[in-house]
């Protein structure tokens, strides 16, 4: 089973809308450059489905493949992060000829889904975001998210499924980033991180970046923190007068690269990876251990999907042992107990950094207009 989201704790939080990464083409579908870490192999089973899964999925495979060996993906994964899942669910599957991975911001892939639905049709199959209230804004219509249970889903437990035939594709941690020349003392809180910024403020003015709420992702995972852990309020006062928001992870991490900021909060781990292991140690990451707040990753697939039978491989792939694999070589969290090996990141490297009992995990739920204007209030309150 996995631990990802099954114990229940206090810091299990309702919070909602979209995680906000930097995108790019899905042109290069191999492995990274030759100064990546070696990444440990995955093995795959080429056509073959563990034993557990239904008597007829032979029947499943014997359709999809009927329809051609198309896919295509609405999602707001880079090129990086979708590469390795691609790639190995084409091993798996020969028959499998071509994914069309489209590009798109967290909540829109929502509306071109339902605006071409309108116009007549969408060629979308899987839908892929950590939008959380735009996804349950989504399931929540009639005839939008294909009704599907997953064979991995009693492998995963019942909380891998968000909403109703939404799963967790990954769990992916927020971290507080930092440049080494510039903060020499790392922070392992973010009470630590608040006097460090507060101690020569002078120093600090304007070279600490957080994540514009005012975006979905950024509202999502600060909301998240204040309501897991809402000690947070006060690190907040803190530290908000000497911040300047931003509005991608990319170019939070860019600038602390190149020393315009010296540090940043609630930076997502997945696109913070890569930058980290490329810096030679000038860039490092943190799990704050005061919250570490973890927003999974929504996967469905469309009621008006072209492929039915295809994307439900594809989507039992994705949560697979072999799948998770994938996953985490693209550089996102997986959360599929035994998934380990070099240059893998997991959901259990958070928990041993920090504890199950100090990470805040972000509930597929919506939240009202009137929360959310009051919440937002409060904290622009705190930026002044």
């Amino acid at each position: 089973m996995a631990r990802s989201s099954q114990t229940s704790t206090r810091r299990i939080v309702v919070a909602g809308c979209a995680a906000t990464l930097a995108l790019g083409s899905l042109a290069a579908c191999g492995g990274g450059d030759g100064d990546a870490p070696k990444v440990a192999e995955n093995k795959i089973s080429a056509g073959q489905v563990p034993d557990y899964y239904p008597a007829d999925y032979a029947d499943l495979i014997a359709a999809a493949e009927k329809e051609g060996g198309k896919l295509t993906v609405y999602s707001n994964l880079g090129d990086e992060n979708m590469a390795p899942i691609v790639r190995d669910f084409k091993k798996k599957y020969d028959f499998i000829e071509t994914v069309s991975v489209n590009e798109l911001d967290s909540d829109e892939l929502f509306q071109k889904t339902l605006s071409e639905n309108a116009a007549g049709s969408s060629p979308a199959d899987v839908l892929i975001s950590s939008a959380a209230t735009a996804w349950a804004d989504f399931s929540g219509r009639k005839d939008t998210v294909l009704e599907y249970e997953s064979p991995e889903l009693e492998e995963l437990g019942a909380s891998a499924e968000l909403l109703p035939s939404v799963y967790s594709m990954s769990q992916d941690p927020m971290t507080i980033a930092y440049n080494t020349s510039l903060m020499e003392t790392p922070p392992t809180t973010l009470s630590d991180f608040a006097k460090i910024v507060t101690s020569d403020e002078d120093t600090y003015k304007n070279k600490v970046t957080v994540r514009d709420p005012e975006g979905s992702f950024g509202f999502t995972v600060t909301r998240a923190l204040t309501e897991g852990n809402p000690e947070a309020w006060d690190d907040l006062e803190r530290i908000l007068p000497l911040t300047r928001p931003e509005t991608s992870s990319g170019t939070q991490l860019e600038k602390i690269v190149a020393g315009e900021y010296t540090a940043g909060f609630l930076i997502s781990a997945s696109p913070a990876y890569p930058v980290v292991e490329d810096s030679a140690g000038l860039v490092k990451i943190v799990f704050p251990k005061d919250g570490t707040v973890v927003l999974p990753r929504g996967l469905g697939i469309a009621a008006e999907a072209p492929h039915p039978a295809t994307s439900k491989l594809f989507l039992d792939f994705a949560l697979s042992d072999e799948g998770q694999r994938a996953v985490a070589e693209g550089g996102l969290a997986s959360y599929r107990e035994g998934v380990k090996g070099e240059g893998l990141h997991t959901y259990q490297e958070v928990v041993d950094a920090v504890g199950e009992e100090n990470i805040i995990h972000v509930k597929y739920e919506p939240v009202s207009k009137e929360d959310s204007a009051a919440w937002l209030e409060r904290f622009d309150g705190l930026r002044k």
